[in-house]
Order: structure tokens, then C-alpha cells, then sequence
């Protein structure tokens, strides 16, 4: 048996590791962004595995069409790109700028801008409703297609996550990131064991679904915490602020218990820091007090509780940590300019519209 199979058969213990392994500098865990991540629920899946041949030049399958074709109740969907042979170039539309991929990098459009990915010689790029047509409709089999040069051979996949919610991590986003996953251990062992469940994938075989699903999920909370411990020292955003022991400690805090009746004194007491050093630490990262932070996601937390929910609007209020459904009521029309049952009516519409036959 195979190291890379062994790692496939292995998955439940390595994705255990992952999601207690230290990804910062000094050993400091993401605790952050697991928090967040819980609120979160990302949903992700493989869905295409391409094999190019220079010179090729693909338009970006548009995060709009993924939805339609295979999660018509999503609200936010993210694309990635792994490059596991080859090379290539990746290059926002309207961009003259190219940026080199090489083996091992995995890209994400976390904001769905439209780009092109190609390599070799300008050539005109292939007709977008075609390739997604093909990509969607045979799965993970390998679609071949170019000019017969140099190989680059791509997994590509998408996250689906809740609008609102992820709005708060993806904010502080490029429109395209990249990181390379080939420079440790674990990044290898989570590319091949991509590779080998995608080279032997089998629709009839039970879980294998749920594996691709799981890995996908992985893969992006990976790209994204070597991203965040890549960034320069000066860089500021949620990010950022995740990475500073002392924020990213008060912000883990209030993700895991937004309900709480915080108060920036007992907030910085957890902390171990005064006041006055945890407001301005908080500040310069994310340009609002620990309080106002708190309060928004609290009021985002209330929005995806109404259109994922059929509780009531009083529980809501009392789950996410408002006394009384009126001062929820007030704060939630604030934010949203609606207040929380015309909110829930208006998101349900929209759904159904969104999943009704053309």
C-alpha cells in the first residue's frame, strides 16, 4: 500500500491534527478562525479536474453558474484552483498583470472576480458556457483539452458559506489569493490525499462524496491560515488582527460566546490586558471598538438564524444576546435597513426564486 492511500484511509486522524495543528508564528492556534468557521459552516466540494495542454487560455467559471448548477440555496460561493503539474498564469479580468502558478499553489477568488487562467502564448480564451457545461456535466473525470504542449493539471473546487457571516473574514480578501501548499508535511500529505481520492473516486462507493467534501474544506482553512501567517507585520483587517495574540485571543472570545454579557473591562480581564491597550490594539486592526464588533456579529449571527431557522424572533434575539425583541428589533433595522421578520420574508423569496425552474 501507497503513502498517499494510507493518508486517504488515515482521514478522520490527520483532519483531527489539521484542526489542532499551530499554524502561527511562535505555536499561537487559530482559535479565531476556528470560531469562526463553526458560524460559518462552509460547504465545499470538488467539481471539476482539468488537464491543459499549451498554449490554453480559460475563462473563470462564474461562482453564479456553480451556484445554479449544484447549490441553488447558496448565499456566497468561493472558487479555488489547485495545481498539482505544471505551470501556469492566473490574471484578473481587466488586470494586465499575470501571476505565475507553479506546482503545489492553490488559488482562491474568494469575492468571485472574474479571471482567466491560461499558459503559453496569448491565445483567444475558451468559451466559458462551454467549459463549464463540460466541467459540470462528467464530474471529476479528467477533461482534456489545448494545444498539445506543456501540461498543467488542475483540481479545481468551491466553498459555499452564508453571505453574511463570511463576510467578516473574506472582507479583508485580495480578489485572488495564492499560497503554496508543497513547503511542509502537512500541506503535501492534504495535496495528495486530494489526488489520490480524486484519481479514485467512485460516485457508488459510500462516503466518498463526503470525503472530497471534507478534504475541499481542509485544503481552504489551510490556504487560508498560511495566508494570514504570511502577512507583512504592518498589515491591518480582520486578518491581521486574528494573527495579534491579544485581539485574535478577545476576538475567539466573543465568537465563542456572543451571548455573553460582555463588557470591554471583563473582556479585557480574559485577555490579561488593561483596557485601554485592548481598545487600541483592537482599533488598529479593525477600526471599531471590541463593543461595535461584537454588536454586528451579533446582528449577523440574527440574520442567518432567520432564513436558516424557523424560530421565532424573540428566541433569536435572546440567543444571540439582545434582552428584549425590541432592542433586537431596533439594532437589527440599523444595520440591515429591514426589520427582522420583513428581513426573513424578503431572504425566502429570493431563495425560492433563485431554486425555481427556468
Amino acid at each position: 500500500m501507497t503513502g498517499t492511500s494510507q493518508a486517504a484511509l488515515y482521514l478522520p486522524e490527520r483532519l483531527a491534527q489539521f484542526a489542532e495543528s499551530p499554524c502561527l508564528p511562535c505555536g499561537a492556534r487559530m482559535e479565531v478562525l476556528s470560531e469562526v468557521l463553526k458560524a460559518v459552516k462552509l460547504n465545499g466540494a470538488l467539481f471539476y479536474n482539468a488537464e491543459f495542454s499549451a498554449p490554453w487560455c480559460a475563462q473563470s467559471v462564474d461562482p453564479r453558474t456553480v451556484t445554479s448548477y449544484l447549490l441553488p440555496k447558496s448565499g456566497h460561493v468561493i472558487i479555488f484552483h489547485l495545481l498539482t503539474e505544471g505551470r501556469a498564469y492566473a490574471q484578473v479580468e481587466g488586470d494586465d498583470r499575470r501571476i505565475p502558478l507553479n506546482a503545489g499553489d492553490i488559488l482562491i477568488v474568494p469575492h468571485g472576480d472574474a479571471h482567466i487562467l491560461g499558459n503559453g502564448p496569448p491565445v483567444t480564451p475558451m468559451d466559458r458556457a462551454k467549459v463549464v457545461e463540460r466541467f459540470l456535466s462528467q464530474g471529476l473525470k479528467v477533461s482534456r483539452m489545448g494545444g498539445g504542449g506543456e501540461l498543467s493539471k488542475f483540481i479545481c473546487g468551491y466553498m459555499a458559506c452564508d453571505p453574511h457571516l463570511s463576510g467578516v473574514f473574506l472582507g479583508g480578501l485580495p480578489p485572488i489569493l495564492k499560497v503554496n501548499i508543497r513547503d511542509d508535511a502537512s500541506g503535501q500529505w492534504l495535496e495528495n490525499s486530494i489526488r489520490y481520492s480524486v484519481d479514485n473516486v467512485d460516485a457508488s462507493r459510500p462516503g466518498g462524496e463526503a470525503v472530497l467534501a471534507k478534504l475541499s474544506e481542509v485544503l481552504f482553512v489551510e490556504t487560508l491560515r498560511r495566508y494570514i501567517a504570511l502577512l507583512p507585520r504592518q498589515q491591518t483587517g480582520w486578518l491581521a488582527g486574528a494573527r495579534d495574540p491579544e485581539v485574535g485571543k478577545a476576538l475567539a472570545l466573543l465568537h465563542r460566546q456572543p451571548a455573553d454579557p460582555w463588557t470591554i473591562a471583563s473582556l479585557a480581564n480574559k485577555v490579561g490586558i488593561s483596557r485601554s491597550v485592548l481598545a487600541e490594539r483592537f482599533r488598529r486592526y479593525l477600526s471599531e471598538t471590541p463593543i461595535a464588533y461584537l454588536t454586528r456579529w451579533r446582528l449577523h449571527l440574527g440574520a442567518q438564524m432567520l432564513t436558516s431557522t424557523s424560530s421565532g424572533v424573540a428566541r433569536i434575539a435572546a440567543e444571540v444576546g439582545y434582552e428584549s425583541e425590541p432592542s433586537f428589533n431596533r439594532a437589527f433595522k440599523r444595520e440591515f435597513g429591514l426589520p427582522p421578520a420583513r428581513f426573513r420574508s424578503l431572504s425566502k423569496s429570493a431563495r425560492n426564486q433563485a431554486i425555481r425552474p427556468a
